[in-house]
């Protein structure tokens, strides 16, 4: 269990349109010390991302109407005081090397399987948030 809250003060979009998955995030990362909001659509997301200037985004690739890939291309193409550059990790079903490759590719920092270690989420987003900032 962590003892110093890495996520503190960092704001994390979620990105899910499972209310259990959104739910289990949510505890995790705000039992981490972030503040959360949870969506289910790209575009939902699309269009809080400018008003909630999330530190971090963490997106299904699975969602209804755009997936998480159309997702992330549309908020790479944004300049960077839009969200273009934010930290994203593919958090997903999805789990095979082609699946992790085409994540990467479409502009996720990082691609992680369902389920995740609730301590592994913190470290992998503390470590995206902090190396983005450098």
């Amino acid at each position: 269990m962590q003892n110093n809250l890495r996520l503190t003060g960092l704001r994390i979009l979620v990105v899910d349109d499972d209310d259990d998955s959104c739910f289990y995030l949510t505890i995790v990362l705000e039992a981490d010390g972030a503040r959360v909001r949870t969506v289910p659509s790209a575009a939902l997301a699309l269009e809080i991302l400018p008003r909630f200037k999330p530190d971090a985004l963490i997106c299904d690739i699975a969602l209804p109407g755009e997936d998480g890939y159309t997702l992330i291309r549309k908020v790479r193409s944004r300049k960077a005081d839009e969200g273009g550059r934010i930290p994203a990790v593919a958090l997903t079903g999805y789990a095979d090397s082609e699946d992790r490759s085409r994540a990467l590719e479409a502009g996720f920092q990082t691609h992680v399987a369902k389920p995740v270690d609730p301590g592994e989420l913190v470290e992998i987003i503390a470590n995206l948030v902090t190396f983005s900032k450098r």
